[in-house]
């Protein structure tokens, strides 16, 4: 007899009891968005592997140890996107957006890195996305962040994050900072992890965001990459200040903030919460205005974000005790009345909005209340033998209502029961 077959390691099933908050989460992130402006943009699962290690950067953890990456029939080395903003670059210059454009664009859907799986954090995580491109100045940061902002917000969870903020400065004033950073952990080497270790040779900014104690206590000392920005880049970090004191949108200066990928330049910056443990970032972004060019296109600047939806999930499930229910109306009916019950089902259906459960199987109609209750349902409608003889049906609050005590109920003719249910919702 064949074994049971289980899902991937690090791969998750989102059951019908999870999907309901899922739903409202990405539909009020991706309805904020539309108001500012940005149009969605699907994008393929898979892309050249190429794409990554050039647009990311070969010595970024990501590309050495992340991806999933293997060869088509024809050798062509291909992965599965680790991240959206490369795939979407690559989007916009092999169909002409950025050509005298400034789009505003967003996407939603699967990233896949081997990682170690944790709570919130899972090998393919769910993620939505947004970039904007043609505009240098800190105007857009600022509209980000407070766009951001805006979902935390109608989210309900706005209290339980924070935004950390960082400049990286321009690519000489980066470089800059990595050789003054370099000279101040030599001398540590011996003392910081392994992962460290190499990453001092390769890409030591990451070395910043270590998890590991020892680590953590020298780099605490350490020169911060505003203490090494130019004129320019010091002049937008302190202009998107003004514009987010100005908008009213808090935030702490994490002057070790750095991001994973190497296309950042100028702002970095994470929204950050306490309230999920070890995994504390649910969005993080910034600026890459080298990206473009790095990929083959004339420069042109961009700016954008990723939210990993697992942790949003998370934290809005922590900051809301709000019950999902399958229905909004469950109708209810005698066994011998189950047509009629369907035909009032189709006119609630056609009616109103509200989503209508019809009940299927075997039971009484006091058990089929109790199901009805169990469902979640706000309303109960019953089809019996008196209402049928009535040309009615009865409406049952299962929930108490803003005029209605749980357990009320009255006899209505359709044309009612539409007009009261369409009132009462």
């Amino acid at each position: 007899m064949a074994g049971k077959y289980q899902r991937v390691r690090g791969m998750h099933d989102i059951l019908p009891g999870e999907t309901a908050r899922w739903r409202e989460v990405e539909d009020i992130a991706i309805d904020v968005l539309g108001r500012y402006g940005f149009q969605e943009l699907r994008l393929p699962l898979v892309e050249a592997t190429d794409l990554f290690t050039r647009g990311v950067g070969e010595a970024t953890d990501l590309v050495e140890k992340e991806m999933y990456t293997f060869d088509d029939r024809k050798g062509k080395s291909l992965s599965l996107r680790p991240e959206g903003t490369a795939g979407c670059v690559r989007a916009c210059i092999e169909n002409g957006l950025l050509h005298n454009q400034t789009p505003r664009l967003w996407y939603h859907g699967p990233m896949f890195r081997y990682e170690r799986p944790q709570k919130g954090r899972t090998r393919q995580h769910t993620q939505i996305g947004g970039e904007v491109f043609g505009v240098s100045s800190p105007e857009v940061d600022a509209e980000l962040l407070t766009m951001l902002c805006r979902i935390f917000r109608e989210l309900g969870v706005v209290a339980s994050v924070a935004l950390e903020l960082n400049s990286l400065g321009s690519g000489a004033s980066r470089d800059r900072y990595r050789d003054a950073l370099v000279a101040y952990l030599s001398p540590h080497r011996d003392d910081l992890d392994g992962d460290s270790q190499r990453r001092l040779g390769t890409n030591p900014l990451r070395i910043l965001d270590s998890k590991v104690s020892t680590t953590r206590a020298i780099v605490a000392d350490a020169p911060a990459p505003v203490d090494y920005l130019d004129p320019a880049s010091q002049q937008h970090f302190d202009g998107l200040r003004r514009l987010l004191d100005q908008a009213g949108v808090g935030y702490r200066v994490n002057p070790h903030l750095v991001r994973g990928l190497d296309y950042y330049t100028d702002t970095v910056f994470e929204w950050v919460t306490e309230a999920l443990g070890a995994q504390g970032a649910v969005c993080s972004g910034g600026r890459y205005d080298g990206l473009v060019e790095r990929l083959g296109h004339r420069s042109v600047p961009g700016a954008g974000f990723g939210m990993g939806l697992e942790r949003v999930v998370l934290l809005h499930e922590a900051c809301n005790e709000r019950r999902y229910s399958r229905a909004d109306v469950y109708v209810a009916a005698s066994p011998e009345h189950v047509a009629r019950a369907a035909t009032v089902a189709e006119r609630l259906r056609d009616g109103t909005p509200l989503r209508v459960l019809q009940h299927a199987g075997v039971g009484g109609l006091a058990s089929q209340v109790r199901q009805a209750d169990r469902s979640g349902a706000r309303w109960a409608v019953i089809v019996g033998d008196d209402e049928v003889a009535q040309n009615c049906v009865s409406l049952k609050w299962l929930r108490e209502g803003r005029q209605t005590a749980r357990g009320e109920q009255m006899m209505l003719n359709v044309a009612e029961l539409i007009s009261t249910l369409k009132g009462a919702g």
